[in-house]
């Protein structure tokens, strides 16, 4: 079907390719297991939050912003994609980072002072309580300094930033078509829900026989039901997508949040390395490495039968590993 899509950027290296994970279909007896790599969507631009930002600083844009105000954690790979894409479009950022001033620069925080991106540090029980009203509050400060900010939420996850991964299904098929692939499960990670809420939305749009599951990083199942809803509802009623969703719609794999958020276990840190040894694929500890670690245990557990394709989404975040280095070797 033809879609209308709002107006948007190319920032992006597009299509990224499919591949098939020939090793670990083999060695984990199950199904077979594909990757999309939107790890390759560029360097510093690399991952899934380029695809939203795409749409969200084209609205940026027709609504004469010159600075972006955006948050996440101390290792955001928002906030970096962010501060990157600003300073590719003529903008300046201002990212409010879940941390404290003195944290290691490295990785994708030594990414965002090396784009010129300015840092307000915020105890963890403010980003959970009061984020958005602290971005709010920045945003009339700077207002007053000169500058026409344009607030993005955690994740660019919004109804337009859900796009991103809308317009990355009509990729997604024509490149299934062109291979001749059928897939019956679409697995990714979730942890602000807008990627997952794109991909639902265009698996029904696109009308595609596979189901949407995606494992979530942080919170709870329930809560991102919730979340991926309202998300994905937002989308169908700004944009008048002819489509009927319900919140059971919305499909979640739980109990693979382990330590917590960006925390790591033993575990997960060897199952990284075993990939990368075993497939070439690198992950990152906090995202692809928790969803692939929970897809090969629910393989495990017979959730996942031998002779199903599985197209995995890998969302990037290369630069999180390198702050983690320690607990690699």
């Amino acid at each position: 079907m033809s879609i209308i899509y709002p107006s948007r950027i190319s920032l992006a290296n597009l299509p990224t390719p499919i591949e098939k994970l020939d090793r670990l279909t083999q060695k984990w007896g199950g199904p077979d297991i594909y990757v999309k790599r939107d790890d390759l969507t560029g360097i510093a631009l690399s991952g899934n939050k380029i695809r939203k930002l795409e749409f969200v600083i084209a609205e940026a844009q027709a609504r004469g912003a010159d600075l972006l105000i955006t948050c996440g954690g101390i290792q955001s790979n928002h906030a970096r994609a962010t501060a990157v894409a600003a300073i590719k479009s003529g903008m300046k950022s201002y990212l409010v980072l879940r941390g404290q001033e003195g944290d290691e620069v490295d990785g994708n925080l030594l990414l965002d002072f090396l784009v010129g991106a300015k840092v307000k540090y915020i105890t963890a029980e403010d980003y959970s309580t009061r984020v958005d009203e602290i971005m709010a509050e920045l945003a009339e400060d700077l207002k007053k300094q000169g500058y026409h900010p344009y607030v993005i939420p955690e994740g660019a996850s919004n109804e337009l930033g859900a796009i991103g991964y809308l317009a990355a299904t009509e990729e997604i098929v024509e490149q299934l078509n062109k291979l001749k692939l059928d897939i019956d499960y679409i697995v990714c990670a979730v942890g602000s829900g807008g990627t997952h809420a794109g991909l639902l939305l265009g698996q029904k749009l696109y009308n595609q026989k596979y189901k949407v599951i995606g494992f979530n990083v942080c919170d709870d199942e329930a809560y991102f039901i919730a979340k991926i809803s309202r998300i994905s509802k937002g989308a169908i009623d700004r944009f008048s997508f002819k489509v009927d969703f319900k919140n059971d719609d919305v499909k979640i794999i739980d109990g693979y949040v382990g330590e917590g958020y960006a925390l790591n276990r033993q575990e997960e840190i060897d199952f990284i390395k075993q990939v990368a040894l075993e497939q070439g694929l690198i992950l990152d500890p906090v995202y692809t490495g928790k969803t692939l670690f929970g897809l090969k245990d629910q393989i495990s557990k017979g959730r996942f039968k031998k002779g199903e394709k599985i197209l995995f989404i890998h969302s990037g975040g290369l630069f999180g590993l390198f702050p983690k280095r320690g607990l690699f070797f």
